[in-house]
């Protein structure tokens, strides 16, 4: 196997991974770097469980290959908090128990953030629609919506 360094910034940190050209995104976060928020799920980019940001974009990490990561910069779930205080959109998922099994939490937190970032006040039925390739198996979607809500309104400026 042909295996390449790449270098990129991963949650504000400048960073080398030694990948081969198959290995996906999740795959590289979680082998090199144990990062583990993103989950490898569907495998077909269809459940959001492993959404990144990637230059600030939502992206599958199941399905970009991770030597297009070389250059960027990489956002994950694990960079949102700070040790002492969680995220806005964090802190509304465990308010309203936006959550059970938390399998796909980190993919719709991402989501939400990316959501949030373009339209900070987004009624149901945009929440419903941004957020329509993430999947919860355990059918947490009212807790969620409220929870994007709740965020929202957290982030607002004074």
């Amino acid at each position: 196997m042909v295996t390449r360094t790449i270098s990129f910034t991963l949650n504000g940190r400048a960073v080398n991974a030694e990948v081969q050209s198959h290995h996906n995104l999740v795959e590289m976060l979680q082998s090199q770097f144990a990062l583990t928020g993103a989950r490898e799920s569907c495998g077909q980019g269809l459940c959001g469980c492993c959404t990144v940001m990637v230059d600030g974009l939502a992206v599958s990490g199941c399905l970009f290959l991770a030597m297009r990561a070389d250059g960027t910069e990489v956002t994950t779930v694990e960079n949102l908090a700070t040790p002492k205080t969680l995220d806005p959109v964090q802190q509304a998922f465990i308010d309203c128990g936006a959550f059970q099994c938390g399998y796909c939490t980190s993919g719709f937190i991402l989501m939400a953030k990316s959501l949030l970032a373009e339209n900070p006040d987004p009624n149901d039925d945009e929440i419903k629609d941004y957020l329509a390739g993430n999947l919860c198996r355990c059918a947490a979607y009212p807790e969620i919506i409220d929870a994007v809500k709740t965020a929202a309104r957290n982030t607002k400026p004074a």
